[in-house]
């Protein structure tokens, strides 16, 4: 009797894991738990020889894992296609539309289910499903993301094997119940997709509008201008050096450690967003007894002097709180009597400055820029004009462009509150795989 007990009382457990904390109110029943492997082919990929020009002129999208987008499991970005000969003399195979393509190599983790036939590379495993619903699975497996990752962790090249995927074990409920899941999940998708458009848009505004603000390289006007100032004369190029508060200086040689509120916040380059902002998710200290010196202060911008990243640049922000910057940054300190540091920050995203980098950058070795270096930068000045205030232009100009960076802002804060809404949404519709997995 006591050993039908606790039969009875294991099953009821196992009832109880095998399902999600959220759910839809006609459904009711345990999920399933089968092997990959079990509910469909599995199939890998290969690259036709890129020296033979007549293998990549045809129309079969051929798909890498660049063309893979993070947790979008509709989006691919094909750009290349083969021919049926391509097909014929190498590893790649017809991946029918409706399958799951999963990056086995060079980017794991991500996943896409696609709308057309394609072929994929060989760091691919593409999943033909039979008997479970091809979005339902793509959603599951974004869920378990790290599950999919950790696959074929230890082997000398990082990712996983069609054996591997294979034996991985997955959980699913009826037919009626995934499409619903699945269903539920896609219209916040497309809701993500709308914000995102938006958010592009908004960007490549600001972007157009900059191209426009400021003069082309080599000429002294913009093609766009204010109208209270179309008659203020040329603009005028002077040395960033002219326009600071002192010479550009570097920041502190020191190691990151652990953040702690008993030590100053530390801004390195990594903290650092392609926008300008401060990433603060991965907030670090720095262990020193830290000045006034050290703090950046309202106005203050830094920009990269090393590495991948140099030119990238970050205004002080109060919001962003104290910080200190680091040694592979370079301080400057506009004169506000000269430039005003919004209109100069603004300038440090255009065109003409990104190619002063890359020129200037150029090194044997590391790409670097020096202070001096920056100090000769040449940046385009409106003309001073009196009766408006001096910095009138610049002022406008940096307002103008503010109120579309308060925007984007919000644009992204609404995008990330989605993404925020979708990933707790999944954590509840499928059951946590670690738990389940206990049982099975």
């Amino acid at each position: 009797m006591s050993n039908n007990v606790d039969a009875t009382n294991m099953k009821q457990a196992t009832k109880r894991e095998l399902m999600p904390k959220l759910r839809f109110p006609e459904f009711g029943d345990a999920w399933a738990v089968k092997k990959l492997g079990d509910l469909g082919k599995l199939i890998g990929g290969g690259t036709p020889d890129k020296s033979v020009v007549e293998y990549w002129q045809g129309d079969i999208p051929w798909v890498s894992s660049s063309d893979i987008f993070e947790d979008d499991i509709y989006t691919m970005s094909v750009t290349r296609f083969i021919n049926e000969k391509s097909i014929s003399e190498s590893a790649t195979k017809i991946v029918p539309k409706g399958s799951v393509l999963f990056v086995s190599r060079v980017g794991t983790g991500k996943l896409a289910v696609n709308n057309n036939d394609v072929c994929t590379s060989q760091d691919f495993t593409n999943f033909l499903p039979k008997k479970i619903y091809n979005y339902f699975l793509g959603y599951f497996f974004i869920a378990n993301k790290s599950a999919l990752i950790s696959l074929g962790q230890g082997t000398s090249i990082k990712g996983f094997s069609k054996g591997d995927l294979e034996k991985f074990e997955v959980i699913f409920p009826s037919p009626l119940e995934q499409q619903k899941i699945a269903d539920c999940l896609s219209s916040i998708d497309e809701l993500i997709t709308a914000q995102t458009q938006k958010l592009v848009t908004l960007k490549t505004h600001k972007k157009g509008l900059m191209q426009q603000l400021f003069p082309a390289e080599g000429e002294t006007l913009p093609k766009l201008r204010f109208p209270e100032f179309l008659d203020s004369g040329e603009w005028e190029t002077k040395q960033l050096g002219e326009l600071l508060l002192g010479h550009p200086d570097y920041g502190v040689n020191a190691a990151a450690v652990t953040y702690s509120e008993d030590l100053p916040a530390y801004l390195r380059i990594t903290d650092i967003s392609e926008e300008g902002y401060f990433l603060c998710g991965k907030k670090a200290s720095v262990a020193i007894k830290a000045t006034d010196e050290h703090y950046m202060s309202e106005g203050d911008i830094v920009l990269a002097r090393t590495g991948a990243s140099v030119g990238k640049s970050y205004k002080f922000r109060k919001e962003d709180g104290k910080l200190v910057f680091a040694g592979f940054l370079i301080r400057i300190k506009p004169d506000p009597t000269k430039i005003d540091s919004t209109f100069l920050f603004n300038f440090l995203f255009t065109e003409q400055y990104w190619n002063w980098v890359r020129v200037t950058s150029a090194r044997s070795g590391q790409p670097g820029i020096n202070g001096n270096e920056y100090a000769a930068l040449l940046i385009p000045v409106p003309p001073h004009v009196r009766e408006s205030g001096g910095l009138s232009e610049q002022l406008k100009i940096a307002e103008c462009l503010s109120s579309i960076d308060e925007l984007i802002t919000t644009q992204t804060q609404k995008l990330d509150t989605l993404k925020t809404h979708k990933k707790g949404l999944m954590q509840q519709l499928f059951p946590a795989l670690d738990e389940v997995q206990r049982w099975a």
